[in-house]
């Protein structure tokens, strides 16, 4: 067979008709896709069949006689069966989820591991609960016992050491499920967060709805995401206006110091100037009045000057100022142009010949900065109302905060009230789960053990409609976590326990023994009557308050919610705004290409025509420096000319040869240049007029240039007049090449001006044509813009667009505008006209004051000539000649020669000082001297009595050596002292003798100075010894 099955029909008398055909057995042997049947055979003896397949397989059959049937088969052979090849083949497994044979067989395994287990935990839970039913009745029978033969909870413990090693084996497991469970927590930790930062962190405002407490009103708040940073890059850059205060400020303190370093100056000024005004002595005062003197001569003369120079000044400014002729006052022609550009176009945009002005020209810098601004003032006033309604949601919190406790006090009134005097109590409002939804991402253990269960619920659910729970078991793994109720039981029957507890112990409490009470007095009555009524005005009033609160905060609502519906209708509005706007932007950017285009062709030709302009005038100024130079040379010739006229005098004989040598040609230049002269003498004809005549004199001295000799002066001729003459004809030559170089560069300057000029005309009429292209281009975005459809909404009364007393159905010759524009242009209308009445009458006013002031000018004229001559006629009977008056005011004395007597003054002064200085000094040097000649004197004295004494001292000596011993019988110290004593008063003498000898060796001497010597000699021959007796100095002049 070509699916590798082997058939086997059952033959009977071996018919081989096709109605014997119909049943057989089939046997798949070989491979149904690649195993067809290649051969088939049987054996020699007929006991062994053998097929071979395609798949490579050979399989062998044994051929039983139906006697070794009956005896090998134990199985019932079924009976062939016919039409198995109209029969479904069955299909394979494809589920990759399917179990395989092994899978089955371990199921089945782990089923059977699984039953016995549960048999065995529930076996030791009946033996638990049995255990627990008789601790339990253990402990009912302890509480039943007396106080004192009840034993306490401690002596119930066999082993205390058996709870601890629970305990710790409990805190081993819970580290280790811990440990497990490490990846797991970090895991989901991460995708906490990510799922955070996705969608809460981008969140600003979560929809939060407040509910009204006594009606169904509500209100929620915007759902706002977090503005990007971009929006707020613009408010963080510091604005002009900042820098413009700091700048102002920084100014100002800069002034502020400068003033107070000026004051400062002035003050310190003031203070030495009263310093050396006291120490002036009075012969000073004499220069100080005659610097005075000239200082205000000099400040005189230099008022008189300004002053002249100021009139001069303005009259200079006045005659600048005067317009001329065709005059336009510059502010008139700017506010003409500032209307031109900002009057508006009140054509249709639709129009056209509808002109875009350029402050209205929309580019996508300026959309995107439209929508950034609209979408911000959308966020800024969702984000104003959702705070509104967030304090509205705290202010309910703090209600119910205040109805609690006003409902507490209303209980704790109500107790000292009978019942039927009792008030139904204020039912307290509760906050819904959408008031506080950040609550629903708060969670604790019995949130998380609530949605434990609701998972194993709906696992179960899942399980029931898939088929067996093992097989989700099996599935997910084989160890399965124990339920809250296999885990607790031993916490409920703990929970249990001390229910009973108490319970046995609430029973066993001592009756009180009741009172029989007395009766109460009147004061008693009185007294709880007063308190009946407070109680009942309390529980009145609370009631009442809790009802305001309520009250309150529902019309908060409702006025809340009325506000917010405005805000509605406005942020739909925006919204349909702000779709609008994107279209636009959309259009823009399609556009923004060509337009860029456009606009930076504009650009670079208005700069060239700005450089071209700076050139032009450049140009202008340097043509017209040159026209001045040229001028200035002309005058330098003229005044030439006129000096060799001068010079040559009346009836000169040789005034012809002289001017024949001073305008005689020298032919230096080259042939190229004399080209150009002619050239630039043809393009400057008119500045050749002046000279016309002296140019035909140098031509006809040209002609006759050879027949004299200009090298060597004429007999009877002046030679100095010659050798002036020959100089001025060289400063001629060179003023002439001057000439000629200046004409040459006003003509390339001409030239450039006029190549630049028609350059300049050319780039005009370019930008001329890329601005109407601009225009073009503008308009036509304009009508691209039109086509788009904007959402405004109106109400009926709004609409007065109607034919026939109705309203039409087709709105599209209708105009929409706002009540603001249309009150704006009926009132422009008006202004416009009466503006127009009053520039009429400005202009009327105008033309009288023109006419008024030019006859005033006409008085003025004659006036002013009428004055000049009364002037000029008074001068000439004064003085004989007409006076520069402004000369005789400016001059003044001579300053530098007054300042002059005034040093000479002061250095006579400054000497005499010196010299009475000097005289006090010698006269105090010669009493000076004087002094010292007696204390010479003095010292010459006792330096005699000091050597007589010594000489008698040394003679006692002598005559006191042979007997020493016998006047002096003390004791050996005494001696040695009295020896010492009298060597050092010996050594000092001495030593007053030689100072003596070196101060009188001094005093000798012819010269001065001497009084630090003898300082000096002093402190070298001083010691410590002399410090018991005092040394004198002697101060020694010398005349």
């Amino acid at each position: 067979m070509q699916n590798g099955a082997l058939r086997v029909y059952p033959l009977q008398d071996e018919d081989l008709s096709v109605n014997t055909l119909k049943e057989y057995w089939s046997f798949n042997v070989h491979d149904n896709d690649y195993g067809q049947i290649q051969g088939i055979g049987s054996s020699y003896d007929d006991r062994f069949l053998i097929t071979c397949g395609g798949d490579g397989n050979i399989f062998t059959f044994n051929i039983l006689s139906p006697e070794d049937v009956h005896k090998e088969l134990k199985a019932k052979i079924p009976s062939p069966r016919s039409g198995l090849e109209k029969e479904k083949a069955t299909e394979d497994i494809e589920d990759p989820n399917a179990y395989n044979l092994e899978e089955v067989k371990q199921k089945k395994e782990y089923e059977r591991i699984m039953k016995e287990a549960e048999e065995k935990k529930n076996k030791k839970r009946e033996e638990l609960i049995a255990l627990r039913h008789e601790f339990l009745f253990l402990l009912q029978k302890n509480q039943e016992l007396p106080k004192h033969m009840q034993l306490h909870r401690e002596q119930y413990e066999m082993d205390h050491r058996i709870f601890e090693e629970l305990d710790r084996q409990t805190a081993q497991r819970i580290q280790l499920v811990q440990k497990e469970l490490a990846w797991e927590h970090e895991k989901h930790l991460i995708g906490l967060q990510k799922l955070r930062n996705q969608f809460r962190d981008s969140l600003e405002f979560d929809t939060v709805v407040v509910h009204a407490i006594q009606s169904n009103h509500q209100i929620s708040t915007y759902r706002l995401l977090a503005m990007s940073e971009k929006y707020y890059q613009d408010k963080e850059r510091p604005s002009w206006k900042r820098t413009v205060l700091k700048q102002a400020w920084k100014q100002a303190e800069e002034r502020e110091i400068v003033r107070e370093t000026s004051h400062a100056r002035i003050f310190e000024g003031e203070a030495e100037k009263l310093k050396t005004s006291e120490v002036r002595k009075p012969t000073t005062h004499y220069i100080g009045s005659k610097h005075e003197q000239i200082r205000r001569i000099v400040e005189k003369s230099d008022k008189v000057k300004a002053k002249i120079m100021k009139r001069k000044a303005e009259w200079d400014e006045l005659y600048k100022s005067k317009p001329s002729d065709d005059y336009e006052n510059p502010k008139d022609v700017e506010d003409i142009r500032e209307a031109q550009e900002n009057m508006g176009c009140y054509k249709l945009k639709t129009a056209p010949n509808y002109r875009v002005p350029e402050h209205k020209r929309m580019n996508t810098e300026k959309k995107v900065m439209q929508l950034t601004s609209l979408e911000v003032l959308i966020h800024k006033r969702k984000v104003n109302m959702n705070k509104e309604i967030m304090s509205l949601r705290d202010l309910k919190i703090s209600i119910i905060d205040k109805i609690k406790c006003l409902v507490q006090e209303l209980k704790s009134i109500q107790t000292a009230l009978d019942l039927s005097e009792h008030l139904p109590l204020p039912p307290i409002p509760q906050l819904y789960p959408d008031e506080v939804p950040e609550k629903k991402f708060e969670y604790d253990s019995d949130v998380l053990l609530k949605f434990k269960e609701e998972q194993e619920a709906k696992a179960k659910l899942q399980e029931q409609l898939e088929g067996s729970p093992s097989s989700c078991a099996f599935r997910h793994g084989f160890l399965r976590a124990p339920s809250i109720k296999e885990i607790d039981p031993m916490a409920q029957a703990a929970g249990a326990r001390p229910m009973k507890t108490a319970s046995s112990v609430v029973t066993e409490q001592p009756k009180v023994f009741e009172i029989e009470k007395a009766e109460p007095t009147e004061m008693e009555l009185e007294i709880s009557k007063r308190e009946k009524i407070k109680n009942l005005y309390l529980q009145e009033t609370l009631i009442k308050k809790i009802n305001a609160l309520v009250i309150n905060f529902d019309a908060e609502l409702r006025f809340l919610r009325h506000k917010k519906l405005k805000l509605d209708v406005q942020m739909k509005s925006a919204d349909l705004r702000y779709i609008t706007w994107y279209e636009e932007l959309l259009i823009l950017k399609n556009l923004e290409k060509r337009e860029t285009l456009l606009q930076g062709r504009v650009d670079t030709l208005i700069s060239e025509q700005e450089a071209m302009r700076s050139k032009l005038n450049s140009y202008l100024a340097q043509m017209e420096d040159r026209k001045s130079e040229i001028v200035k040379l002309q005058e330098c010739e003229k005044a030439l000319y006129a000096n060799f006229q001068a010079s040559l005098g009346e009836n000169n004989e040789f005034a012809r040869f002289l001017t024949k040598v001073l305008k005689k040609k020298i032919k230096c230049m080259e042939k190229k240049e004399v080209g150009r002269e002619a050239d630039e003498e043809d393009e400057n004809e008119e500045e050749n007029d002046d000279e016309s005549s002296l140019d035909i004199d140098e031509e006809n001295a040209g002609s006759e240039d050879e027949v004299f000799d200009d090298s060597v002066c004429p007999k009877n001729c002046n030679e100095a007049l010659f050798r002036n003459t020959m100089q001025l004809r060289q400063k001629r030559l060179d003023i002439e090449k001057a000439l000629t170089e200046e004409k040459k560069v006003a003509a390339n300057l001409r030239k450039k001006y006029n190549a630049l000029t028609k350059k300049a005309k050319v780039v005009e009429t370019s930008l001329d044509t890329a601005e109407m292209e601009l225009e073009t281009f503008q308009w036509e975005k304009q009508q691209r813009l039109n086509e788009l459809y904007v959402v405004v909404p109106l109400k009926l009364h709004q609409v007065e667009y109607l034919v026939n007393g109705e309203m039409p159905s087709d709105f599209s010759q209708a105009l929409v505008f706002t009540n603001q524009s249309l009150e704006y242009l009926q009132k422009r209308t008006v202004d416009l006209h009466n503006e127009k009445i009053v520039q009429r009458e400005i202009y009327k006013k105008a033309q009288e004051q023109h006419k008024q002031l030019v006859q005033d000018k006409k008085e003025m004229d004659i006036n002013i000539r009428r004055l000049e001559e009364k002037c000029s006629h008074l001068m000439m009977k004064k003085f004989g000649r007409l006076v520069d008056f402004e000369a005789v005011q400016a001059h003044s004395v001579n300053v530098r020669m007054e300042e002059l007597e005034v040093q000479i003054m002061e250095k006579e002064y400054v000497h005499s000082q010196e010299l009475q200085e000097w005289e006090a000094r010698i006269l105090d040097l010669q009493q000076q001297l004087m002094k010292l000649t007696k204390e010479n004197t003095s010292k010459l004295q006792q330096l005699n009595r000091f050597c007589l004494e010594k000489q008698q001292l040394e003679t006692k000596l002598d005559s006191l050596k042979n007997d020493l011993g016998v006047e002096f019988q003390g004791t050996r110290t005494t001696d040695i002292k009295e020896k010492a004593r009298l060597e050092s008063r010996l050594k000092h003498m001495a030593r007053n003798t030689a100072l003596l000898r070196e101060e009188i060796n001094l005093l000798s001497r012819k010269d001065g100075c001497l009084r630090e010597e003898l300082s000096l000699l002093s402190r070298k021959d001083g010691s410590p010894q002399d410090s018991e007796t005092p040394t004198e100095t002697f101060p020694i002049l010398t005349p």
